[in-house]
């Protein structure tokens, strides 16, 4: 039976294919290669891969794959135009000199200054007469650690221009989105701790903050009596030379923090620079590091000129290739199509995805999903918005975001590519280019037609139209197990 049906599945395919060329524009469709001539070519979909720019086996992998398979093929080669989607520029920065690894912030140190166990305290007022009551009775701080320090003390301020403290109130250091305390101080009218520099201070059991660690400082009021604060423009901020990345006190703190977020600060604490002679050492080493890195990106500069030139399947947009990018990435694409390419739909992929080109285009025809203000995909509801982490969302307000398409691959029709591109300028760039998508198509309010065969995670079904997450071998793996037997995740009499 399944030799029998391995037998009838290449006329059912012949079948589908030639309805497909049927229904399809009457004019001539023109390849990537006419594009020189002054005429836009015409493509029932457009394909756009979302491609780093170090990804080059990734990149052949595909077109060793499923697009060598739509060149060679006598309809679809007309009909689908594909497009690795490259940042222009990297990021200038080697990773070990950058905030993280996801954007292409350098890591502004300045030399420590001489002394291992020199304490800093993270804000002076030097004038109390601008410490005032708030109307709040909690407040926080957020901030990243960028080299390990360690928090030594917690303070809280006292009655405006007086030394007293009359409040009770909790200080509590914990990591950000995490309900236990680090570390806890307690103070009252009588326990008040020391008096340094204006801030009442209390001693904590001394944690080693490691780089990356993302915290919070909470002051909470548990008397009617509030917190007394300054308003943090007047105050001056100490992030140790940079080790410390202090969140925006006006704008940092999100609505979903809106009990602590009062803008400003309702005392601080002290820290230390753990292992400065590291960091002493880290800064001489950049110059070098710089040197081989610039070194290294012109290297990767002319084999992507190469490889551009050799496939004329890449579109270079203008921003800088890194993850934090890539829904700028995306937009610029858009852009870039709408003013290049005439195309009826448009599918989104990354270059770590399988995709199954036959059952993607045998669909469209089968369900009629040829039409305007259209939206298919997996779509993933009610997503919580992550604050810490490769996923980190600091602009986005909502603690859940819109319901956005998996990224691993979707359609949308051009007269929403078309909207897109007219309002790129205008559209925030939010954390992915999934949940950015979700964002923006909110605005709109497509036409969603939800299919879970566009896979979310790395998996293997006869069915599905996408998996993400794959190796170039992988990706070649899956590829010829679908060409061999038709099924991606195995061949039944190779085992």
């Amino acid at each position: 039976m399944r030799r029998l049906a391995l037998v009838l599945l290449p006329c059912a395919l012949a079948v589908l294919v030639h309805l497909w060329s049927l229904q399809q524009r009457c004019s001539t469709p023109l390849d990537n290669d006419t594009h020189s001539d002054g005429v836009v070519p015409f493509y029932e979909v457009l394909v756009g891969v979302l491609s780093a720019r170090e990804h080059s086996n990734l990149r052949q992998a595909i077109r060793d794959t499923w697009l060598g398979y739509l060149h060679q093929h006598p309809h679809f080669k007309h009909r689908v135009g594909v497009k690795f989607i490259v940042g222009k520029h990297g990021c200038p920065f080697p990773e070990e000199d950058r905030e993280n690894p996801y954007s292409c912030s350098l890591l502004n140190f300045t030399q420590p200054e001489a002394g291992q166990d020199a304490e800093n305290e993270i804000v002076t007022v030097t004038d109390p007469s601008i410490l005032v009551p708030s109307d709040v009775s909690a407040i926080a701080l957020d901030f990243k650690v960028l080299h390990p320090v360690v928090i030594t003390k917690l303070g809280v301020f006292p009655r405006g221009g007086r030394p007293e403290l009359t409040s009770n109130v909790t200080v509590k250091l914990l990591q950000l989105d995490q309900e236990e305390a680090v570390v806890t101080a307690r103070f009252s009218a009588i326990s008040t701790g020391t008096l340094v520099s204006g801030i009442w201070y209390k001693p904590v059991e001394q944690f080693i903050l490691p780089k990356g660690f993302e915290g919070t400082l909470v002051w909470e009021s548990s008397d009617s009596d509030v917190l007394t604060t300054v308003n943090a423009s007047y105050a001056q901020l100490n992030d140790g030379g940079g080790v410390l990345k202090i969140s925006s006190i006006a704008e940092g703190i999100l609505p979903h923090r809106s009990a602590l977020g009062f803008p400003g600060l309702a005392g601080g604490f002290t820290f230390t620079i753990y292992d400065r002679s590291s960091l002493s050492e880290h800064l001489r080493g950049r110059p070098a590091r710089m040197e081989r890195h610039a070194s290294g990106l012109r290297r990767e500069n002319a084999a992507l000129e190469q490889e551009s030139l050799r496939h004329g399947d890449i579109v270079f947009v203008d921003v800088v290739d890194t993850y934090r990018n890539v829904p700028s990435k995306l937009l610029h694409f858009y852009k870039w199509s709408v003013e290049n390419i005439d195309f009826r739909l448009f599918l989104k992929t990354d270059d770590d995805c399988y995709i199954d080109v036959d059952s993607v285009l045998m669909k469209i025809e089968r369900k009629g999903l040829k039409r305007n203000n259209f939206w298919w995909g997996n779509f993933r509801q009610s997503w919580a918005v992550d604050r810490i982490g490769k996923w980190q969302e600091l602009e986005y307000a909502s603690p859940a975001y819109p319901a956005f398409a998996c990224g691993s691959g979707y359609v949308v029709s051009r007269d929403l590519v078309q909207w897109l591109a007219r309002n790129s300028e205008s559209l925030k760039a939010y954390q992915g280019e999934d949940v950015s998508m979700g964002i923006w198509m909110a605005a709109v309010g497509p036409q969603k037609y939800q299919d879970p065969s566009w896979l979310c995670e790395k998996e293997c079904y006869l069915d599905m139209l996408s998996s993400p997450q794959h190796t170039a071998e992988e990706l070649r793996v899956l590829w010829d197990r679908k060409r061999t037997c038709d099924d991606p995740c195995g061949c039944p009499w190779r085992l």
